[in-house]
C-alpha cells in the first residue's frame, strides 16, 4: 500500500490532520485498537475551554474557534463555575484570573447548582465562554473527510515496524505494510516510541494518568444545565454527562503507555475532595475510567517536522488539551506540510515547532 503521508494515530490529532491534508494528497491514518479515538481523545472531558492553559495553548485552542463554529451543533452551552473555601484564596484568585471567571456571590453560584455547601463554599467565580464539545460529531467528520477525498484508515494496525528505505517510511503492522515519504507521529502517548522505532531523537513526552468516576445525578436532581464546576488549583472537576455527574480528581500521574484503568485510591482521594464543596454525598459509582494526557517538557503542543529528519512530521504532546486545540493545530499542520504559508503568528509557529528542543 503506497501514500503520500502516513499518519500514525487514529486520535483527534491524527484524524484532524489526515481531513486537512486528505483534499491535497493521499493519506494513510494507521489505529492501533479496533476504532478511533480509543485512548485519551475517546476518555476527554470534551469541553472547548480556550483560556486554559499555557499561553501558546491558548493561542492555538483561540484560533480554533472559527474552525468549530463552522460545523452546525458541534459546541452547545456549558460554562464554567469556580469554587473555593477561604483557606484558597490565592489559588481561587490565580484561576479567577487566567481564566477570566467572573467573582459571584455564593448564593448565585447556590442558585446555579443547588447542592454547594454554604458552610464550606466562600467564593465562586463563573464563566460563560466554556462550551461543550459533541466529540464524536467533530472526530468522525473528519474521518467522512479523509474517506471522501480517497484516503484511508486502517484499524487495528498496531505499527511494529519503522524503516527508511529508498522509497521513503516503510512502516509495518499485522497483516499490512504501506510505504510513503512523509510520516506524522500522531502517536498520542506512545508518540517516543513511535519516534524511537523509526530511528529519531524522542523528545521527551510525559504520560500523565488522569481518573474519571460517573455518578448518579445528586439528589436525583436535572443536571442537565449545571456548568462544569471545579476548585482551585484544579484538584477535582465535575461535569453534567449523560444525566449523570462526572467526577475526576483531576491528577496528574506519571504512568507508561497503556490502557489507562482508574486508580480506586486516587478516585477516592478525589470524590472526598468534591464531596467536601457539596452537601450531597456519594453513595455509588456507576461506573470508572481514566486516561492518559500526554504532555511535553514544556507542556505545549509539539507542531512541526523533526530538526534531524525532515521526512518526520511531530504532531503531539495534545495533553488535555487535543479536541479544543484540533481546529488550529490541524490547520497549522497542513500548512506546514504543504508548504503553504501558516495562518497561525511566526511567534506561536516558533513556540509549537520541535526545533525548540534543540
Amino acid at each position: 500500500m503506497d501514500a503520500d503521508i502516513i499518519i500514525i494515530g487514529g486520535g483527534i490529532a491524527g484524524i484532524s490532520a489526515g481531513a486537512r491534508l486528505a483534499p491535497h494528497a493521499r493519506v494513510l491514518v494507521l489505529e492501533a485498537e479496533d476504532a478511533l479515538g480509543h485512548h485519551a481523545s475517546g476518555r476527554s472531558a470534551a469541553l472547548y475551554e480556550p483560556r486554559y492553559g499555557a499561553p501558546a495553548v491558548v493561542e492555538l485552542s483561540l484560533a480554533s474557534e472559527e474552525y468549530f463554529r463552522s460545523v452546525p451543533d458541534l459546541l452547545s452551552p456549558r460554562g464554567l463555575l469556580l469554587v473555593g473555601r477561604d483557606d484558597q484564596k490565592a489559588a481561587f484568585g490565580a484561576d479567577l484570573t487566567a481564566m477570566h471567571f467572573d467573582p459571584i456571590p455564593v448564593a448565585e453560584a447556590r442558585g446555579i447548582v443547588p447542592i454547594l455547601n454554604p458552610d464550606v463554599v466562600t467564593m465562586a467565580g463563573y464563566a460563560a465562554h466554556a462550551e461543550d464539545i459533541d466529540t464524536d460529531l467533530l472526530l468522525q467528520g473528519f474521518a467522512r473527510v479523509i474517506r471522501g477525498n480517497g484516503g484511508s484508515i486502517v484499524t487495528r494496525a498496531r505499527v511494529s515496524a519503522i524503516r527508511r528505505d529508498g522509497a521513503g517510511w516503510r512502516v509495518a503492522w499485522p497483516g499490512g505494510e504501506a510505504v510513503a515519504p512523509l510520516l506524522v507521529n500522531a502517536a498520542g502517548a506512545w508518540v517516543d516510541g513511535v519516534a524511537a522505532m523509526a530511528g529519531v531523537r524522542p523528545l521527551g513526552f510525559a504520560p500523565l494518568r488522569r481518573s474519571m468516576a460517573r455518578i448518579p445525578a445528586p439528589g436525583g436532581l436535572d443536571v442537565s444545565k449545571w456548568p462544569m464546576m471545579f476548585g482551585p488549583g484544579e484538584d477535582w472537576y465535575a461535569k453534567p454527562d449523560a444525566g449523570a455527574l462526572i467526577v475526576s480528581p483531576a491528577e496528574e500521574d506519571p504512568a507508561e503507555p497503556h490502557d489507562a484503568w482508574a486508580d480506586d485510591m486516587v478516585l477516592a482521594e478525589g470524590l472526598a475532595r468534591y464531596e467536601g464543596f457539596v452537601t450531597e454525598p456519594v453513595t455509588r459509582l456507576i461506573s470508572s475510567w481514566a486516561g492518559l494526557r500526554t504532555f511535553a517538557p514544556d507542556r505545549v503542543l509539539v507542531i512541526g517536522r523533526d530538526r534531524g529528519e525532515p521526512g518526520f512530521f511531530w504532531l503531539a504532546g495534545q495533553g488535555g488539551y487535543g479536541f479544543q486545540t484540533s481546529g488550529g493545530a490541524s490547520q497549522l499542520a497542513a500548512d506546514l506540510i504543504l508548504g503553504r504559508p501558516a495562518a497561525l503568528s511566526e511567534p506561536l509557529v516558533a513556540a509549537l515547532s520541535p526545533a525548540r528542543f534543540g
